[in-house]
């Protein structure tokens, strides 16, 4: 028996390593991009402005001719604290906070100097200008009295109710656009729809909730001002999905998260945060709405109408982003179709993905939804044989425009098929069965408009030579 020697194996390559590299990189990459993304976020939006807040250009109303003195002696103590500005005495100093122009108010006595404060700005700077004054007044011999200009609700101890009272409806409306893009059988119209009715639920329930806990005051126009916020992020981030599509995760999320967050000044007063958030904060929804509703619980509707302006300017923001993807997906849907019919391949755009929920992913489904969280097909059909009758098992294939298998199905007692999760591109449907010819259509999937594919299959012809031994036999 003649010996077989192995060939002796051959060294891998350094270009085979290096292409192995790369892809190990750019797997690694596309997967681990989001948490990098929210950790370095995090450190930089979150770690950077609360890890030592301390007060920036606080204004603040001096009665008397000793505003000047009293401004030089805290910008040497602490410089750019404080912006002194004199009134004239301690009523004016007093209404200036409650009209919103200052943030707190002093009034210089030797005996019983007095600080006006207002919780509803937020506890923390109400310490910071407690702690500064107590100091100014023992300095010149006075013992300071402090009186709350504007108190919160009996419910919010710490004046931080109202921004979680907002964060409990920004974060929803953001998870609920990615949770609507799992819904394949629903349309552009019905998703809106959706995030509309899910707003006006959010702003009912976060109102009766906080007024259930006397975190806020009886104001029912608060409602629809909370309404406004959940439509301007929702909205806004569904818009963004076609432009930014495997990256809008990130981008809303910067958005609405890590930027609106440290600059609203619910948490940390926007006086206390950096430059960088202070300059956000007239901008951003989440910031706009607290401020609008300070003013409509605390400060006689100060300076409402302008924050609830804003927050009207990113809804219509988010409207004409929808419209302008709707137009984009229009057109692209227009080459497709053009392509498809000079028989030229269109390569699928990646998908939309969540890092947090996973988008449907294409599989089989019962052809006749009996279940209340079942998924809905977005594609189905029946089967037949020449004088239509069911066919019952044929093997439902379908592929993508490269063809690379998406699914395999098969069709049930009366001949029928169903698919979900389909690519929003046009995909190859394959039906097939071992007596029976096979039969592919070509059909555009689309969100929100299930499509259905019926198909007809003739009898395998059998060879002629067969036939005429059978008939001998």
């Amino acid at each position: 028996m003649a010996e077989h020697k192995a060939e002796p194996e051959s060294p891998p390559s350094e270009e085979g390593d290096t292409s192995s590299l790369g892809a190990t990189v750019r797997t690694l990459a596309s997967t681990l991009w989001f948490p990098a993304f929210f950790f370095a976020g995090f450190l930089v939006c979150y770690l950077l402005p609360f890890h030592n807040p301390v007060p920036h250009h606080v204004d603040v109303a001096v009665a008397g001719p000793s505003a000047g003195q009293l401004e030089q002696a805290l910008e040497q103590k602490s410089p750019g604290a404080f912006d002194i500005h004199h009134v004239a005495d301690a009523g004016a100093a007093h209404d200036a906070v409650t009209s919103r122009a200052v943030t707190a108010g002093y009034a210089p006595d030797a005996k019983h100097p007095q600080l006006f404060v207002a919780k509803a700005d937020g506890y923390s700077l109400e310490s910071v200008l407690q702690k500064t004054f107590t100091s100014v007044a023992e300095h010149d011999g006075g013992r300071l009295q402090v009186h709350e200009a504007a108190p919160t609700a009996p419910g919010d101890g710490m004046g931080t109710g109202l921004f979680y009272l907002v964060l409990a409806c920004t974060i929803p409306s953001y998870i609920s656009v990615m949770m609507l893009l799992r819904a394949t059988t629903f349309g552009r119209r019905k998703k809106v729809l959706t995030l509309v009715s899910v707003g006006v639920v959010e702003s009912l329930v976060a109102f009766f909730v906080a007024r259930a806990m006397d975190v806020i005051p009886n104001e029912p126009l608060a409602i629809p001002f909370i309404f406004l916020m959940t439509q301007a992020v929702a909205l806004t981030s569904y818009g963004l999905v076609p432009f930014f599509k495997q990256f809008f995760p990130g981008v809303a999320m910067g958005l609405f998260v890590l930027l609106s967050m440290p600059s609203s000044g619910g948490a940390i007063p926007v006086q206390m945060v950096p430059g960088f958030f202070r300059a956000l904060h007239p901008i951003m929804p989440m910031g706009n709405l607290i401020e609008a509703l300070r003013g409509l619980f605390y400060f006689d509707g100060k300076d409402v109408g302008r924050h609830v302006l804003v927050i009207c300017a990113w809804v219509v923001a988010g409207i004409a982003l929808i419209a302008l993807g709707a137009w984009k997906e229009r057109r692209e849907a227009r080459k497709e179709t053009e392509g498809a019919q000079a028989q030229a391949e269109v390569p699928a755009e990646p998908p939309v993905e969540d890092p947090s929920f996973e988008l449907p992913q294409p599989c089989a489904v019962l052809p006749h939804p009996h279940r209340l969280l079942q998924q809905q097909p977005t594609l189905k059909g029946r089967v037949t044989d020449e004088r239509g009758q069911p066919l019952r098992g044929v093997a439902i294939t379908v592929t993508g425009t490269h063809g690379r298998e998406l699914l395999r199905a098969s069709t049930d007692e009366q001949g029928e098929y169903a698919a979900t999760g389909l690519p929003d591109h046009f995909v190859n449907v394959i039906a097939s069965g071992p007596d029976r010819l096979a039969a592919v259509a070509r059909v555009q999937a689309r969100d929100g408009h299930p499509v259905r594919q019926d198909f007809r299959l003739a009898p395998r012809p059998t060879p002629a030579g067969v036939g005429a031994r059978t008939a001998q036999g």
